[in-house]
């Protein structure tokens, strides 16, 4: 029942910032905890952060830590990922998944009920 447009993918320099935004089609968005996922080419889907659902607690993969910072605006049914210092291998396809209602299990792909359609962010000098 969720669908989300994602944005703010593209193409930055080592080192650089991106801050990317998952927008939910529907009210009921703030009843999930959202996860953010990567996959680069050929790697499985990764974990990277995700926020419960009143934006209370958040979780974050550990090569993430310090530089990434997930948030979300519920008056406005979108979630945020703003990305700092980022690296070549931060490259992949980003990806926004719905869980309900906590960040239980955040980094396993089955713990989602609702995904976006991703967006590219490439790093490269």
């Amino acid at each position: 029942q969720l669908q989300f447009v994602e944005s703010g993918g593209g193409l930055v320099k080592p080192g650089g910032s991106l801050r990317l935004s998952c927008a939910a089609s529907r009210s009921t968005f703030d009843l999930y905890a959202i996860g953010w996922f990567r996959q680069a080419p050929g790697k499985e889907r990764e974990g990277v952060a995700c926020i419960s659902s009143s934006g209370g607690s958040t979780n974050y993969v550990d090569s993430v830590k310090g530089r990434f910072t997930i948030s979300r605006d519920n008056a406005k049914n979108t979630v945020y990922l703003q990305m700092i210092s980022l690296k070549p291998e931060d490259t992949a396809v980003y990806y926004c998944a719905a869980t309900n209602p906590m960040c239980m299990n955040y980094d396993r792909i089955g713990s989602y009920d609702y995904w976006g359609q991703g967006t590219q962010v490439t790093v490269s000098s």
